[in-house]
């Protein structure tokens, strides 16, 4: 690894055997889904992207000879000259592609089989076909993105909800991977002064020097928590909350499923035990990805499968961000509520508030529901998006971090411990400047600034093909 003159930029070091680099090297995928549709499309990336597509293409003038970005109406073929579909192809030349590479895109028909067709015709004309990610993992390689704003690719592909979206886009921007180089530049130039009073001891030194440079290490410190605290954020937008309802059978936990969804999922039946598995099913909160778990009524039975199923509500309850512990408010109080009525993350529903309320649930404090007419439900939302928002969840705050990004900040703050430990010690400067260039690796290895051959298979290989 080596550092440019300016700035805390670091050269990214990467297998040119193991990822295969632009350098003779050109690949083709369909970058739409598969199916059928009005449009598909294909790209080609490389050094001889543009000679393959003079090979394929048949129309007024050869790709060679476009101007970029312009969309050209032709045809397709194969090696024989026969047509094989006709499309619309535009060529963008390095570096201003996304890829940085230059670049052809074909939009043909959609369909299975005739997108196939196209992609065959340019891995015969010399591309290879391309990994999942890579056309994205280029994009990184040649300096189009940083490793944050790769990965947020994938993310705004996968958001399903307007405050998913957002975090997808701002990261998209750069706005996280900013933050990150930030906190680099601080720690480069914080080991760049620790360095100079170790190569130059013979230099004056002011009295008060050792307290700036704490403190610089302190907000830089505070700068890495700023951004951990967000890991949860992240893990929800990009996850989803996990609620999961459960109690007691024939209480009304599919019913309640059907009404928050907005539609029947769920069979609903008097007989017990009709739920036996886990059901999941996604909502749009007003923002928030919430995961609904439908799980098995909890009772002792001697049914193997329904047996199963209880064991199967058991592990999901400990795996829940957020539990609706639902009851009949027509029947008499089970003694357990009393105890789970406390429980911070939990909110108790009293069900059939439609019908007469058993004496036995007088005064107690629990969300009074209909499944049958839909009464208190909207209440049950806003409860639900409160207890999400107090707990782990700032809509204001949309720049997240993903569970890799926590784990580099982890170890870079507490590299940054022990040299603050260290200087409060009176340690050797050397062992100060130790810790503080560990700090900085991880922080790089956020933004993909090191040698992180070993995370690229990782972050990309969650990519379809043709991104």
């Amino acid at each position: 690894m080596h550092r440019s003159a300016k700035g805390s930029s670091l050269v990214r070091s990467t297998s040119a055997e193991d990822r295969q680099l632009i350098a003779g090297d050109t690949i083709a995928a369909i970058s739409t889904p598969a199916g059928e549709g009005a449009i598909a499309l294909v790209r080609i990336s490389g050094a001889d992207a543009i000679s393959a597509a003079d090979k394929i293409f048949r129309g007024k003038e050869k790709p060679s000879q476009f101007a970029p970005h312009v969309q050209h109406l032709g045809e397709i073929v194969d090696e024989t000259g026969r047509l094989i579909d006709q499309v619309m192809m535009s060529i963008h030349r390095t570096p201003a592609s996304y890829t940085g590479e230059d670049l052809v895109e074909i939009s043909c028909h959609g369909g299975t089989l005739v997108s196939a067709k196209v992609l065959e015709a340019c891995l015969r004309a010399g591309a290879r076909a391309a990994r999942p990610g890579e056309f994205t993992e280029r994009a990184f390689l040649n300096g189009k993105m940083d490793l944050t704003q790769a990965e947020a690719v994938i993310d705004l592909i996968r958001a399903k909800t307007d405050l998913a979206l957002r975090s997808a886009t701002e990261q998209l921007e750069g706005r996280l991977g900013q933050k990150i180089k930030q906190i680099c530049d601080a720690l480069v130039d914080l080991v760049a002064h620790i360095e100079a009073s170790i190569d130059f001891p013979e230099e004056d030194i002011a009295p008060d020097e050792g307290e700036k440079l704490s403190a610089r290490l302190d907000s830089i410190r505070q700068e890495m928590s700023i951004l951990l605290a967000t890991a949860e954020q992240g893990r929800i937008l990009r996850e989803g909350v996990r609620v999961v309802i459960y109690g007691a059978t024939n209480t009304g936990k599919s019913s309640l499923l059907n009404r928050l969804l907005g539609y029947d999922r769920v069979i609903v039946s008097e007989t017990h035990g009709t739920t036996r598995d886990t059901i999941e099913e996604t909502i749009n909160l007003r923002g928030v990805p919430v995961r609904l778990l439908d799980t098995a009524g909890l009772r002792r039975s001697t049914n193997e499968l329904e047996r199963e199923g209880i064991a199967r509500t058991e592990k999901t309850l400990q795996t829940a961000d957020l539990r609706l512990h639902i009851a009949d408010g027509n029947a008499p109080k089970p003694p357990h509520f009393d105890a789970s009525a406390t429980n911070g993350n939990e909110i108790v529903l009293l069900n059939k508030s439609d019908l007469p309320e058993h004496h036995d649930w007088k005064n107690f404090d629990a969300l009074r529901i209909s499944c049958v007419t839909g009464k208190a439900l909207p209440d049950l939302e806003e409860e639900i998006l409160s207890r999400i928002t107090n707990q782990n969840l700032r809509p204001e705050s949309s720049a997240t971090i993903n569970m890799r990004h926590r784990d580099c900040l982890r170890r870079a703050l507490e590299a940054c411990e022990r040299a603050r430990t260290a200087m409060s010690e009176g340690h050797s400067p050397e062992y100060v400047a130790v810790d503080l260039k560990q700090g900085l690796r991880a922080v790089g290895e956020v933004i993909g600034e090191v040698d992180v051959e070993q995370i690229l298979d990782s972050v990309f290989g969650q990519f379809c093909i043709g991104k």
